[in-house]
């Protein structure tokens, strides 16, 4: 039996659960999520937990298992916390600044990079050299947040560029200079 499969989901207060066949729509706060999951898998409301149920052992369906449930999780804490990405501009002369609807990011090219914000996505940019992006799809808010950094990747020989704040560069030496043969 999957571990994580076979755990219920709590319902918090304030978040409304509605499942119609393989459909599951979740209502809170931070908005509503709706999501089509696989037909094999069985999501009921039960008082105030979720359970997520499989028909056989096949691999496939063990695999969906988990998937599925935890899936569902993201949807509820998604509605209720949200999820958010932080992001750190480092190189000299690249910023970052929020207008109206937009990011403008000056990364060193001849043109200045131009953002928009997506439907169910906010960014923010509390500094000059960081981003921070959140929403209550965890999906949509790592793929932006993946775009975002895209515009910039963090080279390794300097380490500037677009990176997660977590995240660690492996630097490189450059090149030998004088006394290197030939």
């Amino acid at each position: 039996m999957s571990r994580i499969g076979r755990k219920p989901i709590n319902i918090p207060a304030g978040v409304e659960v509605q499942v119609d066949g393989n459909v599951v729509t979740v209502k809170g706060p931070k908005g509503t999520l709706t999501q089509q999951f696989h037909p094999n898998m069985t999501v009921q409301v039960e008082g105030g937990e979720i359970t997520v149920t499989r028909p056989n052992d096949e691999k496939e369906n063990r695999s969906l298992h988990g998937l599925t449930r935890t899936l569902v999780h993201n949807m509820v804490v998604g509605v209720t916390e949200g999820f958010k990405k932080e992001l750190d501009v480092l190189g000299v002369g690249y910023r970052v600044q929020k207008q109206g609807k937009e990011m403008i990011m000056t990364l060193g090219y001849s043109h200045p990079v131009v953002v928009k914000e997506v439907e169910g996505i906010t960014i923010e940019c509390p500094t000059p050299n960081k981003i921070i992006i959140s929403g209550a799809d965890k999906q949509q808010v790592g793929q932006f947040a993946a775009e975002v950094r895209e515009k910039r990747p963090p080279e390794p020989y300097k380490g500037k560029g677009v990176r997660y704040t977590d995240e660690v560069v492996r630097r490189k030496e450059g090149k030998a200079g004088k006394g290197a043969k030939k």
